[in-house]
């Protein structure tokens, strides 16, 4: 078994991953830390966790606990993983890190798009982004994994295929995606609580939302992000469109076959004919995909959905450190979502 900590694991992301490593037959978790709910019951904050946590207390960040354990998640901050990774790499086997602290491999989009000037180079350069469907072979054995956003993950594994194959243009492509509200995080916010989230769907972040570069890093294209808040709890659909490649040979047949192929070996991508929905991935590690040619106005519509704390986060950084630490990729992970 392998000895495993969640540091700040009072948060959404946390709770999941305490869920997700409950039902881990190789990960045991013995630090929860969550400094701001210190001395709090596991179950008394997510009574869904009661049955396997009934005794597990969230406690203040120990560094030296923290160094001897073999798996770290850290739940934090942008700004407080940056300042703590440091401190447990080259003691801990295997760090992931589900903040946005080392996504991005060009350290001047931080002070552009988080307002923070990144002071780790090193690490930045050393650390992998953890999307296995992309980069499983520079995962394996990493020590440093950067688990993606729920936003990016949607849009890359809807597009990637496309782009590719050059099949569409690699600009000018834009990406709206629909999201559940917790990815806004538990502390509530005039944007979060109940009253401004019932019977509304508001966009934002125009033009220059934080995950609009790390889109465009993985995707390998230029892209246009519009986000939507939408009142569910988790969820998360992107809606896509590309103009096709000059001189290229499209219908919705072929851009089916693609998404095929390139997806063919992955346990957690689903192709579908159908229309990808948020409630069909609930609870699941999978992302669903389908994509569709339009002749009439000749665009490239692409449509995926997941779960945004599952495979948008917290599953998506159970299976990166999976492959890194050489497990089952898919242990403790489910591709099938809670429906109806």
């Amino acid at each position: 078994m392998f000895q495993v900590g969640i540091i700040g694991a009072s948060g959404f992301t946390g709770a999941e991953l305490l869920r997700l490593a409950a039902q881990h037959p190789d990960l045991e978790v013995v630090v929860a830390t969550g400094d701001s709910r210190a001395g709090t019951r596991a179950a008394e904050l997510y009574p869904n966790l009661a049955a396997v946590y009934p005794d597990l207390v969230f406690e203040q960040f120990d560094l030296e606990r923290a160094r001897r354990l073999d798996l770290v998640f850290l739940g934090l901050p942008h700004a407080a993983s940056m300042a703590m990774a440091p401190e447990l790499v080259g003691h801990v086997r295997c760090i992931v890190d589900l903040s946005a602290a080392y996504r991005l491999k060009d350290p001047s989009h931080y002070p552009v798009y988080y307002g923070f000037e990144h002071d780790q180079p090193g690490l930045l350069a050393d650390a992998v982004f953890g999307l296995p469907e992309l980069h499983r072979d520079a995962l394996r054995g990493a020590g440093l994994v950067a688990t993606p956003g729920c936003h990016v993950t949607t849009a890359v594994l809807a597009l990637r295929p496309f782009v590719e194959a050059g099949l569409v243009e690699p600009s000018g492509i834009t990406v709206d995606t629909m999201t559940g509200i917790t990815g806004a995080g538990r502390n509530p916010t005039a944007t979060n609580i109940f009253s401004s989230v019932d019977s509304n769907v508001e966009a934002y972040g125009f033009l220059t939302h934080r995950h609009t570069p790390e889109i465009e890093q993985e995707l390998g294209a230029q892209v246009l992000f519009t986000p939507h808040l939408v009142p569910m709890s988790r969820g998360l659909l992107a809606t896509c469109h590309a103009r096709p490649a000059g001189g290229a040979d499209l219908s919705t047949e072929r851009l089916l076959d693609v998404l095929r192929r390139r997806w063919v070996d992955e346990p957690f991508v689903v192709v579908t004919d159908g229309s990808p929905s948020t409630k069909a991935t609930l609870g699941s590690n999978s992302v669903h995909v389908t994509a569709r040619y339009d002749e009439r106005t000749d665009t490239v519509l692409a449509i995926a959905a997941l779960d945004n704390l599952a495979k948008g986060a917290s599953g998506g950084a159970v299976q990166a450190a999976n492959v890194a630490l050489g497990l089952d990729e898919t242990a403790g992970l489910a591709a099938i979502g809670l429906a109806p």
